[in-house]
């Protein structure tokens, strides 16, 4: 274990890192009334009564003169949708300000919006802190949001994602002691969410007329349209469905699809009907999302889908990207 006299200052500041926080931005106004603003993390609540809050600022800080002089300054606690600003006031040398819409605040101190929540303060007091200055803050009004928060550590911008206070669990009963396949598996969670979320699309699609073999089918067209027969099979290849001639003649009975001859090569363009369609169905698709995100919550949606993406990297076979430049 380190000692204070051979600490290592970059491990004892990876050491702080993994201590998960928020993060925020403290604005205020200079005496010449332009606004200052900086990208913290070391916000933390003091009291409840009196309402105090804190937070520190390098002695190095260029800002610490408006901070140190000024008598009033507003903590935003940002959401997730908010990580470009934390970079633009983290940085040094640009209007950090510069087209960004404000509120009204008690003071002068800018007021940004759209945050988690937004602290309003006076200074009460500050205090020596080594090579920073802490201030503590009086809370004179107070807003928050159901808005996800931004997270930050070990260096890096995270999310919080809620557990519950209770293990979660899918069965009634725990599986018998010789059964190596339990509700905790991952492949079994993932395929039961999946079939679980198309269960749902089906019952739409089925009043559209198709099912979801032809929603792969016209979603691909739509992202990536004049697509030959193995081309559309790469694809959608990973869904486990074969894309067959007969398919795509079955689409072009309904007006969905066209053929167009290049180079003696079949290729399938979407119908301005299929685009229609397929809309409607990313529409369809898009609604079953949004019922299930809201019951989540914002914050462990996005939570999901960062995790999702990153099993999907680590996993990818090769496939080709829907989504890249022609």
């Amino acid at each position: 274990m380190a000692t204070p006299a051979c600490f290592d200052p970059q491990a004892f500041r990876a050491a702080l890192g993994t201590f998960t926080t928020g993060v925020t931005i403290i604005t205020t106004q200079a005496e010449d009334g332009s606004p200052v603003g900086i990208t913290a993390n070391s916000f933390n609540s003091v009291s409840l009564n009196p309402p105090l809050v804190l937070w520190s600022l390098s002695k190095n800080a260029r800002s610490l003169p408006v901070f140190s002089g000024g008598r009033h300054w507003n903590v935003h606690v940002l959401s997730t949708e908010q990580e470009t600003l934390s970079g633009r006031f983290a940085r040094q040398g640009e209007d950090k300000f510069s087209e960004i819409q404000l509120d009204t605040g008690i003071s002068e101190a800018p007021l940004l919006q759209d945050c988690t929540a937004r602290f309003q303060c006076r200074t009460a007091f500050q205090y020596e802190g080594g090579d920073h200055v802490i201030f503590v803050g009086e809370v004179l009004a107070f807003d928050h949001s159901d808005r996800a928060p931004l997270a930050f550590q070990s260096g890096q911008y995270a999310l919080a994602m809620r557990k519950p206070r209770n293990e979660l669990r899918l069965a009634t009963t725990p599986p018998p002691p010789e059964c190596s396949y339990t509700e905790d598996l991952l492949g079994y969670l993932l395929g039961r969410s999946h079939y679980q979320m198309l269960f749902a699309l089906r019952r739409l699609l089925k009043n559209q007329q198709l099912d979801e073999h032809a929603f792969f089918i016209l979603s691909t067209l739509c992202i990536r349209d004049n697509l030959t027969l193995d081309e559309i099979n790469a694809f959608v290849g990973y869904t486990g469905h074969v894309v067959s001639a007969t398919s795509m003649r079955f689409l072009e009975r309904q007006n969905l699809v066209a053929r167009e001859l290049d180079n003696e090569q079949v290729r399938y363009v979407l119908t301005a009907d299929g685009r229609e369609a397929s809309l409607q169905e990313v529409a369809l698709a898009k609604a079953v999302e949004e019922d299930i995100a809201a019951r989540l919550g914002a914050g462990d949606s996005q939570a999901l889908k960062v995790l999702l993406k990153r099993l999907i990297a680590t996993s990818d076979p090769g496939l080709p990207d829907l989504w890249a430049p022609r």
